[in-house]
């Protein structure tokens, strides 16, 4: 994992903050989202080895004889907050927004359930969703490809 890979992926997380930041602002009536709201927060995500990189360097010896959580990611503290907010892989900071993607049968529109209200999905321009795809080719062009279940980085950093 070179150097500039890191600068990069730096660059990608600021730029998915910048957006999303955007989206959370314009679904602000629609959003439960905020601390201690975990319910996207769940057990068995893995993440590009270049994000897991970029955790280890960010939290370092902060989580020494720290405890899993039990409940959700492994990096939920006791009262459902992130431990690694600041360095939280990309994952994580899209969570709780409008999704839309595309596959072979067509586009598709998602939201976290408690984030569901009356308006619908497929009511909203297209840039008021956060488009699957783009971050993830790119977290795959700065990676080897390999995935670090959350869990198992907990423990090594723990």
């Amino acid at each position: 994992m070179n150097e500039e890979d890191l600068k990069k992926l730096d660059a990608l997380h600021r730029a998915v903050d910048s957006m999303a930041a955007s989206l959370s602002e314009r679904h602000s009536e629609r959003l439960q989202c905020k601390r201690g709201c975990y319910a996207c927060c769940t057990d068995g995500l893995t993440v590009f080895d270049i994000e897991a990189e970029r955790i280890r360097r960010g939290v370092q010896d902060a989580l020494r004889g720290e405890s899993a959580s039990d409940e959700g990611c492994a990096f939920l503290d006791e009262h459902g907050g992130c431990r690694i907010y600041e360095f939280r892989p990309y994952v994580c900071k899209t969570q709780g927004l409008p999704l839309r993607w595309f596959d072979d049968s067509g586009e598709h529109r998602d939201i976290c359930p408690l984030n569901r209200t009356s308006e619908s999905l497929d009511e909203l321009e297209a840039g008021e969703c956060w488009t699957i795809g783009r971050a993830e080719d790119i977290l795959r062009d700065l990676s080897d490809g390999t995935r670090v279940e959350l869990r198992l980085l907990f423990e090594e950093l723990s």
